[in-house]
């Protein structure tokens, strides 16, 4: 299956905790189009106590099979990569995944241990996977299948959807039903 690998850089940013006993929340900011030379778990700046930070770069693979799905994305109207994340350290913070399929990243929210977000697409990756997706996208038209009417010979349709009264538990009061 073709495929296609986009390496993006990945920024979060971390709030202060809300109350003393609490830590911190690193959540994914943005995503950079071309990976930096700064390295991963680097402090970029502080403003009014919420701290941005570079967290790495993250191999993003388009896949030739999911050409519909980055077409669905780029035409929502907001087109947008999900970034996951494990971890609340910034310094330490992992990078798992990077995905531009709405699907995949809706299933990886699913995962309690992640921290997921959708991020605004920048331009430069928006072009690439707009590319990618008009050389690899198969335009697959609905057709409705008819229902097959119903065969009175067939065994299913003349299986009984109730039990019968003497393979009952209750009509044996808990005898059994072999001599």
């Amino acid at each position: 299956m073709p495929r296609e690998i986009i390496r993006i850089g990945v920024v979060a940013e971390r709030r202060p905790p809300v109350t003393r006993w609490s830590t911190g929340e690193l959540r994914p900011l943005l995503v950079l189009p071309v990976e930096p030379a700064t390295p991963p778990g680097t402090r970029l700046g502080t403003e009014g106590g919420v701290e941005t930070w570079y967290l790495g770069g993250r191999d993003m693979v388009l896949w030739s099979g999911d050409a519909g799905h980055h077409r669905d994305n780029l035409m929502s109207g907001r087109p947008s990569v999900w970034v996951a994340l494990r971890g609340t350290d910034p310094a330490r913070a992992e990078v798992m995944a990077v995905t531009v399929d709405p699907y995949e990243g809706e299933g990886l929210a699913s995962d309690p241990e992640l921290i997921v977000d959708a991020v605004p697409m920048p331009e430069p990756v928006a072009r690439a996977v707009a590319a990618f997706s008009d050389r690899h996208f198969v335009d697959m038209p609905f057709k409705k299948r008819k229902r097959l009417p119903a065969d009175p010979n067939s065994i299913a349709a003349r299986a009984p959807r109730v039990l019968q009264p003497e393979d009952k538990w209750e009509n044996r009061k808990g005898r059994r039903s072999d001599p």
